[in-house]
């Protein structure tokens, strides 16, 4: 019975051809007619609200789907529905239509929507421009210009508006600004700080999550780059230059199953976390070796395969839910409409592209040999990714979102993030089970009643012997600070990384940190009891926890013996956003005030199922049983 209710209507999709990629797609935009207004301009998903107004989060259910629709007009397909979308911008766009979208006010979200309008513009304007009446072109083009002269948020928002000048200008519009979008274009430049890497915002700014690679930045340079190639060369090949570089570090955040690894915010967008691979294709990039068209394709069509497998990630109508693999509105952010998911059709971008393309011509190959059992040290991001023994995760130290963002702390603040276990989010703001803190070090001043976790994280830096080891300090009250190195795995101990943590506080403080929150069910599917041996199950042993289950095996153990005690904290329900019932093995401790230091070294434990096996391989214990060592370095820090 595991597949009643575990099922989704494309998980018969190999997904591996063109034709199969454009059947995916249809049959995503087909269910989206019955929730289609009758002028075409609005798709109306759900009830649920965000911090603009209802039209504008109707309007992003139409415009999302554009992405992957455009691209698939642009590379010959054929959709009966194409006509919902020309009629839409018909009348969006027009001011006496009941469906008319409203004028751009400063930093309006219907901002946002513009790129993939302008997008559609460039790529498929004899299936979605030409068809337009003289009078709907010229609506079109007021509604699209009037974000010119506003103001917009200084982020990757101005690339929204560089792709509604660039539809403009491929459309001949009068109302083409090359000014503005010049403008825009050179002050984006400003936020590129390096080895493809550039920050979402001016200096200042620490986010280099997906929004600087497949939500936004590096996917708009690359279709920018193919698109205006013969426009602004220089630029555009600057473009592909940093795609190179930054291919060689982003192909660390994804594993060889296909899963990238959950980090940063809007991961609702869920497969267009991989939509850089095939904007790569899209631009026609060279290349840089361990890449291969080949190793592209498979990192590309791998993720897309594994979303359409998730049963979570869609309604029974097929339409897409509000969450990760499941539906969660704990994780989302103030701007999630029901069509906000739909940013996951940029992935489509590769159906642009004809059937002779090395994309398409080449044959998938795996995950690249040379970088398994790697461990590479980030220097941007503040990231050191590792795959030590199967295990694909990034510790993580220096990146808070600049602005107020819900459950921030868990989207950039954990300690370590893994492909495989993703990451927790509170669901609520008393007890440990609501906390969700797994990778996470919380304090509590008042008994337990309520938990910090670390937010804004100062001084972060990566130090010692390559790969080395993040080190980083965080303050959460006047009188606490907290610095901490995290230590990666090695080929000694591969299934394990260290966590040191130094405490100086002047006030009482209870510690709780958690490993890998991991499902937390038995086979029969009731939830994991206390075991021996390697069956599924949890252990709770003195200043050891661990649990075991269908997904792997996820511990943490006290290595200085402070008198942590280990628990395997059932969390609440809905927290993870990977499974919605998970076990979280933790150490728990009580420190008193005072001049001392208070050292604290933590070895975490996480070794995922492969493929369909259920569990981890048989004799994990074995390397459950080892124990990492400590740098010299830190050691020799803790005696002095």
């Amino acid at each position: 019975m595991d597949s009643f209710g575990n099922t989704t209507p494309f998980a018969s999709n190999a997904l591996e051809t063109k034709a199969e990629l454009s059947r995916f797609l249809v049959d995503l935009l087909d269910p989206l007619a019955a929730h289609t207004s009758p002028g075409g301009a609005r798709i109306h998903l759900g009830h649920t609200a965000t911090h603009y107004d209802e039209t504008a989060a109707q309007l992003e259910g139409f415009s999302r789907p554009i992405w992957g629709l455009a691209s698939f007009l642009a590379g010959g397909g054929d959709y009966p529905g194409t006509k919902r979308w020309v009629d839409g911008f018909t009348n969006g766009c027009d001011p006496n239509h009941e469906e008319f979208w409203g004028n751009m006010r400063d930093k309006d979200q219907r901002m946002v929507e513009c790129s993939a309008i302008g997008f559609s513009i460039a790529v498929a304007r004899n299936k979605l421009w030409d068809p337009l009446t003289p009078e709907a072109k010229t609506n079109v083009e007021n509604w699209l210009g009037g974000m010119n002269d506003k103001e917009m948020p200084n982020t990757n928002w101005l690339w929204f508006r560089v792709f509604a000048n660039l539809g403009l200008s491929k459309a001949g519009s009068a109302r083409f600004d090359a000014k503005r979008m010049k403008a825009d274009l050179d002050h984006l430049d400003t936020f590129y700080i390096g080895d493809g890497w550039s920050r979402d915002g001016p200096e200042g700014v620490v986010q280099l999550d997906y929004y600087s690679s497949s939500f936004a930045i590096q996917f708009a340079q690359l279709a920018y780059s193919k698109i205006a190639a013969e426009d602004d060369p220089i630029r555009c090949e600057e473009y592909r230059n940093r795609a190179r570089k930054f291919a060689l570090d982003f192909v660390h955040y994804f594993d060889a199953e296909g899963r990238a690894i959950p980090f940063g915010r809007s991961l609702t967008y869920r497969f267009a976390m991989s939509s850089f691979w095939g904007a790569l294709a899209f631009a026609d990039v060279e290349l840089p070796a361990p890449l291969t068209w080949g190793v592209v394709k498979g990192l590309q069509l791998r993720n897309i395969r594994y979303w359409a497998k998730q049963a979570g990630a869609y309604n029974p109508d097929g339409t897409l839910t509000i969450g990760y693999c499941y539906p969660n509105h704990n994780m989302t952010e103030n701007y999630n409409s029901p069509g906000s998911p739909y940013w996951c059709c940029k992935s489509f971008v590769t159906l642009s592209l004809p059937e002779t393309h090395p994309f398409w011509t080449a044959k998938e190959e795996p995950y690249p040999a040379v970088l398994l059992n790697t461990t590479k040290a980030l220097k941007h991001p503040f990231h050191i990714a590792t795959n030590l023994g199967g295990h694909f995760y990034i510790l993580s130290s220096g990146q808070q979102c600049s602005y107020p963002v819900k459950q921030g702390p868990a989207k950039y603040g954990k300690l370590a993030y893994s492909s495989a276990f993703g990451y927790s989010v509170p669901v609520g703001s008393g007890t440990l089970e609501e906390l969700g803190g797994d990778n996470t070090l919380a304090l509590s001043d008042d008994g337990g009643e309520t938990w910090k976790c670390r937010r804004d994280t100062r001084e972060a830096r990566i130090e010692g012997p390559a790969p080395g080891w993040l080190r980083s300090m965080w303050y959460p009250w006047k009188d606490v600070a907290v610095e901490t190195w995290l230590v990666p795995p090695t080929e000694a101990a591969p299934l394990w990384h260290l966590r040191v943590h130094r405490i100086r506080t002047a006030r009482e403080l209870r510690s709780a940190e958690g490993a890998f929150a991991i499902y937390g069910q038995r086979e029969d599917g009731r939830a994991l009891e206390p075991v021996e041996g390697e069956a599924f199950g949890t252990m709770a042993e003195g200043g050891n926890a661990r649990a075991a289950s269908r997904a792997g095996v996820s511990g943490v153990v006290d290595v200085d013996g402070r008198g942590r005690k280990g628990t395997a904290l059932r969390t609440d329900a809905n927290s993870n956003l990977m499974v919605a019932r998970a076990v979280l093995p933790t150490l728990l401790g009580e420190h008193a005030p005072g001049s001392e230091d208070i050292w604290l070294v933590t070895a975490v434990f996480g070794l995922p199922s492969i493929g369909d096996h259920k569990g981890a391989p048989e004799g994990w214990s074995k390397e459950w049983q080892k124990r990492p060592t400590l740098p010299q370095e830190i050691a020799a820090l803790m005696k002095a």
